[in-house]
């Protein structure tokens, strides 16, 4: 069998690229062959990187050009209630979120936040809609062939259903949206991806929509992603119809638990809301009108295995914050959460091992109950982050906090 050293030996000497190792040598020796190509490239150590705990073979279908694992410490918060009384909710029961990250004092300031909403009897959560979307773009003549295309494409949605639905055993086409700018015809299809977060299942499903709507009209497909899915990038689309699950956690916390666990009142928290979050997101023009929700996101994404570039939508959320008589309602309303229990980075052992804490690895029954609950789990978790850092601002406590801690 080639060794690494060889094969290192041949890309040196341009006989072997990079992404062809894995055809002559298992997935181990061709990262193996990679590191010490790099170590004598760069002058860089690579033991650590090198050091992994997962088979080579595992990440296969998730990287390529592999040298090894990037490893981050991942912290757990909670248990968190969520949805105790039963009356509708994917997620039921206490939940310990996994968080992966790199920033002192986050995990305590959610676990903070998660046990301020267990003392006051749990919080609510609900996946209010859910769907992937893919939007291509299509060239025509002019605006009397876009309308033409659109009369078309409204006319023979079922068969354009039956078309995207055969390239996959789960996925549902919901609505075709079309949206028309001079001689661009952009056509934003919706599907139900169930337990997969649906990216490449939806990509798949619209192709083949794509190619009936090329045989049977004028238009000529110019892109698959016309960008008014939105991707992996701030859109107000997003912001306002939702991409993956729109989700909202909320709680009822009573004034003693307020002045008592966050050193503040309802009154403060809900003024610091307002100035920051409502009127200071208004000033900035920004999408996401909250403390730090992505924070909370990022770390549960990485954690359980989620595409991590799609935090930028997850970032597309509400917080709220209203003093009652006698307690604060608080909630987070999350926009565009792209999340999934199979597929993806979730098959990795160690995100495996973090759904496996949640309860929610797999496919669900009924099928697509598991994502949901995952998102549901992880707005609460960050409606958590959002309440621990409202009291600290409000309290005047945040820069003390991290001096606390040294971090």
């Amino acid at each position: 069998m080639t060794d690494s050293a060889d094969l290192a030996a041949r890309v040196r000497e341009g006989d072997l690229r990079l992404h062809e190792l894995e055809d002559h040598a298992d997935p181990e020796t061709a990262a193996a062959a990679r590191r010490e190509l790099i170590e004598v490239e760069t002058d860089a150590a690579l033991d650590t990187i090198g050091d992994f705990s997962f088979a080579a073979s595992d990440a296969e279908p998730n990287i390529e050009n592999m040298i090894g694992g990037a490893q981050l410490p991942m912290g757990v918060v909670g248990p968190i209630p969520i949805n105790e009384d039963g009356e509708g909710g994917a997620a039921e029961g206490d939940f310990y979120l996994p968080l992966a990250t790199t920033e002192g004092a986050l995990i305590a300031s959610v676990n903070r936040g998660c046990s301020v909403i267990r003392t006051s009897g749990g919080a609510a959560a609900r996946v209010t809609k859910s769907g992937m979307t893919r939007a291509p773009v299509f060239r025509v003549s002019g605006i009397a062939e876009a309308a033409e295309v659109v009369e078309w494409v409204e006319e023979n949605v079922e068969e354009l259903r039956e078309e995207a639905e055969e390239t996959t055993s789960h996925g549902e086409l919901l609505e075709v949206t079309p949206y028309v700018v001079g001689d661009n015809v952009f056509l934003r299809f919706r599907f139900d991806s169930k337990d997969a977060m649906g990216m490449n299942m939806v990509t798949i499903a619209t192709q083949a929509a794509c190619d009936l709507i090329e045989d049977a009209t004028t238009a000529s497909l110019v892109a698959l992603s016309g960008n008014l899915c939105t991707d992996k990038k701030p859109a107000a689309i997003n912001s306002i119809e939702g991409r993956g699950r729109s989700v909202t956690a909320d709680v009822t916390i009573p004034r003693e638990v307020v002045e008592e666990r966050l050193h503040t009142t309802p009154e403060a928290i809900a003024e610091a809301n307002t100035r920051k979050n409502l009127i200071g997101s208004a000033k900035a023009g920004s999408l996401g009108f909250n403390a730090h929700a992505a924070n909370t996101i990022a770390a549960a994404f990485l954690a359980t295995g989620q595409d991590a570039a799609q935090v930028v939508e997850g970032a597309n959320a509400i917080t709220t914050a209203e003093a009652r008589e006698d307690s604060l309602y608080a909630s987070l309303s999350i926009a565009s959460l792209e999340v999934g229990t199979v597929g993806g980075g979730t098959k990795l052992p160690t995100q495996a091992e973090a759904l496996d804490v949640l309860g929610l690895r797999g496919g669900g029954d009924p099928a697509g109950s598991n994502a949901d609950a995952l998102a549901e789990v992880i707005a609460t978790g960050a409606l958590a982050g959002e309440l621990s850092l409202l009291a600290a601002l409000a309290s005047r406590h945040l820069s003390s906090a991290h001096e606390e801690l040294g971090r």
